[in-house]
């Protein structure tokens, strides 16, 4: 068995949300995360309250977390995704995921999305490609909505 392989046996994917590390999630995603650069911790806590989380765990230590918005029946937005830096290269990116996309929640889904400006390689390895029918989608987008002023 390889290092990475025992590294990877060693890690834990948990939905419970008793068990994640609010303060690390806040920590990375209002000051490392691009997507989110000073996102107030209330909503950080709001945006989980109402999503099916995955903390992932090296023993007691979170080292990985990954959050999914879905009806459940049909549509899913896979976000906040990140592997703390220390922790990168061992495969727990994709232990992470495969988690996620075995999740019996999320089985039998017509579109799954997910935005990201430097995984592409990761998610492709689950399926992930670019739109097929990009001029059928819109968005709203407020990038700075965290670190404006009132």
């Amino acid at each position: 068995m390889s290092a990475v392989d025992k590294a990877v046996d060693a890690f834990r994917v948990s939905t419970d949300k008793d068990e994640l590390d609010i303060p690390l999630i806040h920590r990375f995603l209002s000051g490392q995360a691009y997507w989110s650069r000073g996102i107030p911790l209330a909503v950080v806590q709001a945006s989980i309250e109402h999503s099916l989380c995955f903390g992932g765990f090296i023993g007691r230590s979170q080292v990985a977390f990954a959050r999914v918005i879905s009806d459940f029946a049909t549509f899913a937005n896979l976000v906040d995704v990140f592997v703390v830096p220390e922790y990168r290269g061992h495969g727990y990116s994709k232990a992470l995921m495969t988690a996620v996309f075995a999740h019996p929640q999320l089985q039998g889904l017509r579109r799954f999305m997910l935005a990201t400006s430097d995984a592409h390689g990761l998610y492709a390895q689950f399926g992930f490609t670019a739109l097929r029918y990009p001029g059928t989608f819109m968005e709203r987008h407020v990038a700075d909505i965290y670190t404006r002023s009132p």
